[in-house]
This record gives structure tokens, sequence and C-alpha cells, in this order.
């Protein structure tokens, strides 16, 4: 750059008068016939004849990673995990029998498939609505009452709260969820003639329905991976492999971390993988690691 430098200085003393430079570098623009003669008025002496300007055009050879139509922008690199790409590998094989509690009884398996995709959809949703803070064991069981008794938009506003308690009790805070399955019924009734919106944004908008199972819902009932859900699981596990780049304190807050680097082409994968995982091996109390194949790739399982 000093060679180029210096051959740019040089170009641009050989200029000759006529060409300045203003506040803020702006080129002076040349004068005009009449202007000129007006200027001459005012000296004394022959007018000077000012010479054309002569813009300097300096071009820059392109590196061969930049050169040709439609080159993307060098790409600043993304901060990733140590040893993910094996920490991921290992988590499949452990999980290859697909024979944890989410792998039966997850919300893909609680609806009625003979449904009509509008009332499966509505299964999904609510599925999932009592799945927060609750064993799949249980949330099934619950879904399983419900169908029993036609599980649609118009059956559940027909239920009074009472029966509607008995058939979800023991899910985790049922009297909340009583509550918020019958005023979400009511929206998508009044809103979405019965069926279930179809963005993430209208999801969370819906009485007791949070980012999670709005990216669950939106892949199961409509086939869109339209994020990670994370649930305590996800968290706590993406937390003791350092998948985050900080310490998360929330499973939105982790969410957020892992999208920034995580291939979304494994996003749809992350949720089942990781809960399962979870639900078998890295417990959140007393976790496996003896059993675990990442056990010297696991920063946590090393005390770091």
């Amino acid at each position: 750059m000093n060679a180029l430098s210096t051959r740019m200085v040089t170009r641009s003393r050989t200029r000759g008068p006529g060409i300045g430079s203003r506040a803020g570098g702006e080129e002076s623009a040349p004068l005009g016939r009449g202007e000129a003669a007006a200027e001459g008025g005012k000296r004394h002496g022959p007018v000077k004849r000012q010479r054309k300007p002569h813009r300097l055009h300096v071009a820059y050879e392109a590196s061969d990673g930049e050169k040709g139509e439609g080159a993307e922008p060098l790409k600043v690199p993304v901060w990733e995990p140590q040893d993910w790409q094996q920490q991921l590998v290992n988590i499949r094989t452990m999980r290859s029998k697909k024979d944890a509690p989410v792998d039966q009884l997850g919300a893909e398996h609680c609806y009625d498939p003979s449904a009509p995709p509008k009332v499966r959809r509505y299964q999904v949703l609510l599925s999932l609505m009592l799945s927060s803070q609750t064993k799949d064991q249980v949330t099934a069981g619950a879904m399983q009452r419900l169908r029993a008794r036609g599980l649609t938009v118009d059956s559940i506003l027909q239920t009074d709260d009472s029966t509607l308690g008995k058939l979800i009790y023991p899910v985790g805070f049922w009297r909340n969820k009583v509550k918020y399955i019958k005023q979400t019924s009511a929206i998508l009734q009044q809103r979405y003639g019965g069926d279930i919106p179809a963005s993430v944004a209208e999801l969370v908008a819906l009485p007791g329905v949070g980012p999670k199972m709005a990216h669950l819902a939106m892949a199961v009932a409509w086939g869109t991976v339209s994020g990670i859900a994370v649930d305590t699981h996800v968290h706590r596990i993406a937390n003791r492999l350092r998948w985050t780049k900080k310490a998360t304190k929330s499973p939105e807050e982790t969410r957020a971390a892992l999208e920034e680097w995580l291939p979304r082409e494994l996003w749809s994968e992350i949720n089942g993988l990781l809960v399962g995982f979870g639900q078998q091996t890295c417990l959140p109390v007393h976790p496996r690691c003896q059993a675990c194949l990442n056990q010297s790739l696991c920063p946590a399982a090393r005390g770091l």
C-alpha cells in the first residue's frame, strides 16, 4: 500500500491548478465560460486557460475469493463450540434405539391420526399446552382421556371447568391450564375457524402458549421449522456441553444462542434428540456420565 500511496500522490501533483479540494474532500467543479470571463475581469493580466480536470481512478485487483460476478462478500467466522460435531455424533449413537419417553409419547404421538387436519393440529397444540412442567407419560394419559370424549374445539368449549380439570389432572399446574385451554379454544373458534395459527407470533399470543410450544407446533402441526424448541432438557444439556458462547439463564436465551451458530438443517432434530438424551442419560440430578460417550468431551463431566 505504501507504493500505491506514493504513486497516487505523485500523479495528483502533476494535475496542475484548477483541481482544488473543498472542505470535506469534495473536488471543486470547473468554472463555466461566463464565470471564467467574470473572473478574468477582476484580475490584472491575461486570463489563463483552465486545464480540464482529470479524475484519478484507482483499480484494486480482486483476490481469488472475490473474482467473478455476484461473488458473495467475505463472511466473518461464526463462533461454534469445541468438539460439538463429535458430541452430536455421540448423542445420536446413544439415542439410536429411540426408546426414550419422548419417542413414544411426545406431541407428535398424542393426536388422533384419523381426525381431520384442523382437529389434528388443535390436538397437537393442546398436548403441548398440557406438557409444560409435566412428564410425557402424564401428558399422554390426559390426552387419551380427552380424546375418548372427542377432542375438538367445540367439545372443549362445551365441557365445564370442573370436568375438564378432572380429565387433565395430574398435569402440572392443571388449574391454570384449564383456564388457558378454555381461553385459547374460544380464540381459535372466533378468529381462526377452529384451526390454530400458522405463525410463531400468533401462537405465542395465545393464553398458555410459550415459545417452545409455538416452535414445536409449527414443526409438528404445520411441518415448518421456525426455530429450535428449547425446554428444560435442551437448556440444561446445551449449557453442560458449552453449546452456548456464555452461560444462559433461560430456555429462550438458550434458543437464541443456539440459533446463532447451529446449522439450520439441524434445528428440527435437536429438540427430540436432546430431550430423550436428558431423559435417559444427562439427567437433571446425578447425570449418568459414566455411561455417556461424551464423558471425555463434556466440560461439565470434566469439571470445567
